[in-house]
């Protein structure tokens, strides 16, 4: 009888700390290890459901949960808006541009701002708990970038759009925030307090968002090396090197991790999959001279992932890396796809965003153009594609300058490199136009 009562509260611990776990794992959210969610059908966007006007840019990526949508802006104001309406629910101001997309645990977001901080804020009512200082937050930058005039000048890399964006480990003693900072540092401080626990050097800044899996800790930096760390004590278990060429440096993309896998894109230019015990090579993909900005997303043994100069949304078999099909965009694509049942979701560099049927090998798709694309189009692209040199109308390319007119002209289309995220049948996505966008779903039949 004894053991029978023991062998039953050992039934009900179990089911328990089961449950405890689970709960505690739907408290966690983030921008970027949350990319698929739930549907069956091919469901195209239907209707704007509403748009959230900010004063600046956004390259952040939206998330949704309990009726509200948090983002960030250039404007320096992180904001709560209501799911439903798109009214603001509460704005938090920063001394800085918002780059860094958020997490959300425990009624707390987490980001980090131009401002040099990583800010935990109160969802319920935006009010601040804690500001980690780190030694400063900017565009990653050279001086006289790619042999670009005037050769003196010290250059932020104009396609450098993000921060790191906090994740979320948790044990069953603690919970900590890990993040990386231009300052080169990637930190690990505790959820609660905002102190410090542990922090990894880099050579240069680390502008991805990490990603865990079980204790270990995925990243890559502007150094073209991605490093897998012990997420307790911040030592290394291993790293990898990619190739490192003028123009062809660093690593922007978040990784992915499947079947014991981990995939990230680089600028030199490919896609790897590395082992994610050991870090060694079991394929990579070579992209043609295309950065791989955008997070890869992994379903139905598919690797996902967007292109730069090639404007493609690659669908790649996950154990071979071999090219199934690709599906042409407009532009860059530097937004990381959602996927929601057999539709996946995405935005270019010329404004447009595409939702794309996966049965049917990039064949069905539709085009959501933002305002400003369909007004500029005609006088920025060539033939309603984005083309550099056509929109630099002979300029000289050697200079800095005049490389950051054209991308100023670009930015007039409202591009796109906020990654989407979906909530209660609505797709929600931001723009370099200010907005960030509210699309119904058509429902599923």
């Amino acid at each position: 009888m004894k053991r029978n009562f023991t062998s039953l509260l050992l039934y009900f611990f179990l089911i328990f700390t089961s449950n405890t776990f689970s709960q505690n794992k739907t408290h966690v959210l983030n921008a970027f290890s949350n990319r698929i969610f739930a549907g069956k059908d091919y469901q195209p966007i239907q209707d704007l459901k509403w748009k959230f006007k900010t004063e600046g840019k956004i390259f952040s990526s939206p998330i949704a949960q309990n009726g509200t949508v948090y983002i960030g802006s250039e404007d320096g104001y992180f904001y709560a808006v209501d799911e439903k309406s798109g009214n603001p629910k509460w704005k938090f101001k920063t001394n800085g541009a918002v780059h860094s997309s958020v997490s959300l645990y425990n009624d707390i977001v987490y980001f980090g701002s131009f401002d040099g901080y990583y800010y935990a804020v109160n969802t319920k009512t935006g009010k601040e708990i804690w500001r980690f200082k780190t030694k400063g937050e900017h565009w990653y930058s050279e001086i006289g970038m790619w042999g670009m005039k005037p050769s003196d000048l010290l250059m932020a890399d104009l396609w450098d759009f993000y921060l790191s964006t906090p994740i979320i480990y948790l044990d069953n003693k603690s919970a900590l925030v890990i993040f990386g900072s231009s300052d080169g540092n990637l930190y690990a401080v505790d959820a609660k307090k905002g102190s410090l626990i542990w922090s990894f050097s880099t050579k240069t800044a680390i502008h991805s968002t990490p990603v865990l899996e079980k204790n270990t800790v995925y990243f890559g930096g502007w150094d073209g090396v991605f490093y897998a760390l012990d997420c307790k004590t911040g030592k290394e278990k291993w790293k990898f090197s990619t190739e490192v060429k003028t123009g062809f440096t660093g690593i922007q993309a978040s990784a992915a991790i499947s079947d014991g896998i981990v995939y990230f894109g680089a600028r030199d230019p490919y896609l790897f999959a590395l082992d994610a015990e050991t870090g060694k090579v079991i394929w990579k993909y070579n992209a043609e001279n295309s950065w791989i900005l955008s997070s890869a997303v992994i379903k139905d043994n598919t690797v996902y992932v967007g292109t730069s100069d090639t404007y493609a949304l690659l669908a790649l078999d996950a154990k071979t890396g071999k090219e199934k099909y690709r599906f042409k965009g407009n532009g860059y694509v530097y937004s990381s796809p959602a996927i929601a049942g057999n539709t996946i979701y995405f935005g270019d560099f010329s404004g447009n965003f595409f939702d794309l049927n996966l049965l049917s090998d990039g064949k069905e798709s539709q085009i959501i153009p933002t305002e400003n694309r369909t007004k500029y189009a005609a006088s920025i692209l060539n033939n309603n594609l984005l083309d550099f040199g056509f929109a630099a109308k002979q300029a000289d390319l050697s200079s800095y300058a005049e490389n950051k007119k054209v991308m100023d002209e670009f930015y007039k289309l409202g591009s796109i490199v906020s990654s989407p995220f979906i909530s209660n049948n609505v797709i929600f996505y931001g723009s370099a136009d200010g907005y960030l966008y509210a699309y119904n779903l058509r429902k599923e039949k």
